[in-house]
């Protein structure tokens, strides 16, 4: 994003900077080992976009979990949790719930 010689600049920057650090503020460092092929893809977004290849790899991380968790599959157990427009929905005995019930643990652990 071109910012110069704009009454508009700072207004711009200031969003961009908002942006960023809302996508930004709940970053936590940790350490990661990657293979080497990965890293250099890592390296070259950053160069890229001019970005920390750390920033990248988290974005990139949050939105493959996000895709891992839609793609959970949905076992169906024996017992009827409620109904539907008259459809009875069973209890999910696949990963999910287990999936969800250590986050919520860990959250819990964290003081989230």
């Amino acid at each position: 994003m071109n910012y110069q010689g704009s009454h508009l600049a700072f207004s711009q920057l200031l969003e961009a900077w908002e942006k960023r650090s809302a996508e930004n503020s709940d970053l936590l460092p940790t350490t990661l080992t990657i293979h080497e092929p990965d890293q250099i893809k890592l390296q070259a977004l950053s160069e890229m976009y001019q970005l920390p290849a750390n920033e990248i790899a988290a974005h990139l991380l949050s939105i493959a979990l996000e895709t891992l968790e839609a793609e959970m599959p949905y076992v169906p157990g024996p017992k009827v949790i409620r109904v539907e427009e008259g459809n009875e929905i069973f209890e999910d005995v696949g990963p999910t719930p287990r999936y969800l019930e250590t986050q919520k643990r860990l959250r819990e652990k964290m003081g989230k």
